[in-house]
């Protein structure tokens, strides 16, 4: 299972500096990753992601990366389900059935104001005394779901498309 955690900030050092322990974290193994960005809201309501990918190399499987990259799209990007198109509107569905609701969404939508920022993370596993003891300096407001392995496969299955 793998844990999906939003820690808002109030401005962007704070989150970035965050972003910088959850990396030291996984180095040590209290956390392993499948996905780390920090996200900055600027005064503009224009939303910028920046992964470890852009600061360093590191070595993410394809299907890992593809899975990421859609969970923190529907996550952060798309804020509402409006009118989309079908495929969309499928993995979008697939995600509420992991257990990314609506609601869940909401909550960190209305975490990035403008001016605010934050780090996402998805960790396939965590140690949540040694994480919540390295992140409290920083303070912020936590946001926190689970998605289960078997959804997890399912939503990268269908990423992949129908097999040849």
């Amino acid at each position: 299972m793998s844990e999906l955690i939003v820690i808002g900030y109030d401005d962007h050092e704070a989150a970035v500096k965050a972003f910088a322990t959850v990396q030291k974290l996984r180095d040590e193994r209290v956390v392993t990753l499948t996905g780390l960005a920090v996200v900055k809201v600027d005064d503009d309501g224009e939303t910028h992601v920046d992964t470890p990918a852009r600061r360093e190399e590191i070595a993410v499987s394809a299907t890992a990366g593809a899975l990421w990259g859609l969970v923190f799209g529907i996550l952060i990007l798309t804020p509402g389900i409006g009118v989309v198109g079908a495929a969309l509107g499928g993995l979008i569905g697939k995600l509420t059935q992991m257990g990314v609701d609506n609601g869940f969404r909401k909550k960190v939508s209305d975490l990035l104001e403008p001016g605010s920022a934050a780090v996402v993370i998805m960790a396939s596993k965590i140690t949540e005394d040694r994480f919540a003891a390295a992140m409290e300096p920083f303070g912020g407001t936590v946001l926190k779901t689970s998605l289960p392995e078997e959804s997890e496969r399912e939503l990268a299955e269908q990423l992949a498309g129908p097999a040849a």
